[in-house]
């Protein structure tokens, strides 16, 4: 659609080439592939510009709910955090429709795609009943309810009102049935998100939320991360366009209040409204909604994904191509005609275009100029002396990045892996990595007997390594075991010679042991 609603090609060149220009700042596929965002993000990119398009068309029936069902499909299955991202969305366009900019068969064809593909992605994803109990579906029943209450919430007269008590509505109601949901079916697969965000708002850490905020990708936003997108004058330009953009729907919605009060002041004013013949309720102004919702609603998933990335870091891959895709509004003439003629408008954006292809020239030479290849000789020594050497039951624990190698390349079972939005699993990590914490090896014995391990791969690195002050696994396991303050942690002595009565050394090379547990 060339962008959001550039209505020219000058717009699509500028999302394109915005895109290109800070590429390394919207996605890690060039470092790890095969993320789950990875795969995931793509189905998020048509299933918003589905719901761009239905925003904007004049009569969209339930056959676009169909479509935005299963994107919304797509999007979810690889990657659990979907749902989050999807929560922006449904508040997003609840502000549409609680501003009156789309009228109330607009949100409900959306909000009956994405609760399609809600339901649909807790069938295929085995019956995940962290689904069920998550905000995103809290909020699915609440705006839901919204909407049917449409009716009542029309007979208070003062429109700030409407909106806040509807907001009101959105936030407890969402927070209630989630609470409700988690007690009754006894759901706590997403605990760990709120201690994530007490601990980024506050001085709660325990050892789940450390193993996140300690990890680079899982910071606040890095100080560099806005002085690049400066560079490629990505930053300024959306900034430019945020400002005009809301200046503009303000003076808009000041004015409508302004005729509003008129009218309310006109003779006739108490009379009732004209009915519509076919559905018998009053013919309201608001109910085809006002222009350039879509519009709108990319200004609500703007600031939402802004707050996600600045929050954590790795959700940088929303808010670089939002902020590339809103770029595309500097050449609207909508927006801009105050700019002047179209020839003096468009030689300005081709002038920014040029501007911005300065940064972003060096920073897709850089790009392009990394070379390499993936090799990883320790991994595949130690892998292959696996299938080798072990029987096809022994059971394994370790690092969960090892244990996904360990389960896909020599598929044996193991008790933990990385998907630790599972609150069994990130039980069952915890007792495993009590291996980089201070205990006595007698105890740590005693967690994975109870965890049926025959093998323990112990990573060197890990012992040692931290992104900073107070994130070494050891020192992580003083928050939670501070009785054991000072000791030698476990793992030194676990790469050390003797490793007995507990455990037997049966595999060791320049990066990993493999230890195994004797009964």
């Amino acid at each position: 659609m060339f962008g959001v609603d550039s209505g020219s090609v000058l717009g699509g060149i500028i999302t394109v080439a915005a895109w290109f220009y800070n590429h390394g700042e919207a996605t890690r596929v060039q470092w790890t592939p095969p993320l789950r965002e990875s795969f995931a993000y793509p189905f998020l990119v048509i299933q918003m510009f589905l719901v761009t398009y239905v925003i904007r068309i004049s009569h969209p029936t339930y056959k676009h709910s169909l479509l935005i069902a299963l994107a919304t499909i797509c999007y979810m299955l690889p990657w659990q955090f979907a749902q989050f991202s999807l929560l922006t969305q449904t508040i997003a366009v609840l502000g549409c429709y609680v501003l009156k900019y789309i009228d109330s068969h607009k949100a409900r064809v959306i909000f009956a795609g994405q609760t399609i593909g809600l339901f649909v992605s807790y069938i295929f994803l085995f019956g995940n009943e962290m689904l069920l109990t998550s905000f995103f579906a809290s909020s699915l029943i609440i705006v839901h309810i919204i909407i049917a209450l449409e009716p009542v919430l029309e007979h208070i007269r003062v429109r700030p009102a409407i909106i806040a008590v509807q907001g009101l509505v959105l936030m407890l109601g969402t927070l209630g049935i989630k609470l409700i949901l988690s007690k009754i079916l006894h759901i706590q697969d997403d605990a760990h998100i709120s201690d994530i965000l007490r601990s980024k708002f506050g001085t709660f850490k325990n050892f789940h939320t450390m193993l996140y905020t300690c990890a680079k990708e899982f910071d606040l936003m890095e100080a560099e991360t806005p002085v690049r997108l400066l560079k490629t004058l990505l930053l300024p330009t959306v900034l430019f366009v945020m400002i005009t953009v809301v200046c503009n729907f303000v003076v808009k919605e000041y004015k409508s209040w302004l005729n509003m009060e008129t009218e309310a002041k006109s003779p006739g004013a108490g009379e009732p409204k004209p009915k519509d013949n076919k559905t018998d309720h009053p013919i309201s102004k608001d109910v085809v909604g006002k222009p350039n919702a879509e519009v709108l609603y990319h200004v609500f998933q703007l600031i939402a994904f802004t707050v996600m990335a600045v929050i954590i870091m790795r959700l940088k891959l929303f808010l670089t191509p939002q902020m590339a895709l809103f770029a595309s509004l500097i050449a609207s003439r909508q927006f801009f005609s105050w700019l002047g003629p179209k020839s003096r408008h468009y030689a300005i954006v081709a002038a920014i275009l040029a501007a911005m292809s300065i940064g972003g020239y060096f920073n897709i030479k850089m790009e392009l100029s990394i070379t390499g290849e993936f090799s990883n000789w320790p991994m595949e020594q130690m892998v292959e002396w696996i299938k080798a050497n072990t029987h096809k039951d022994a059971v394994f624990c370790g690092p969960m990045p090892t244990m996904a190698t360990v389960k896909l390349s020599a598929n044996r079972p193991i008790v933990n892996h990385p998907h630790y939005e599972d609150a069994g699993l990130r039980a069952r990590t915890k007792e495993v990595y009590s291996m980089y914490s201070r205990k006595s090896l007698a105890e740590i014995k005693e967690k994975l007997v109870k965890l049926r391990v025959n093998y323990a791969v112990v990573e060197q690195s890990w012992c040692i390594r931290k992104t900073r002050e107070g994130c070494g696994m050891p020192e992580i396991w003083d928050i939670e075991d501070p009785s054991n303050r000072g000791k030698m942690p476990a793992c030194e002595i676990l790469q050390g010679q003797n490793v007995g009565p507990h455990f037997r050394r049966v595999f060791k090379n320049d990066v990993y042991d493999i230890l195994e547990v004797i009964v």
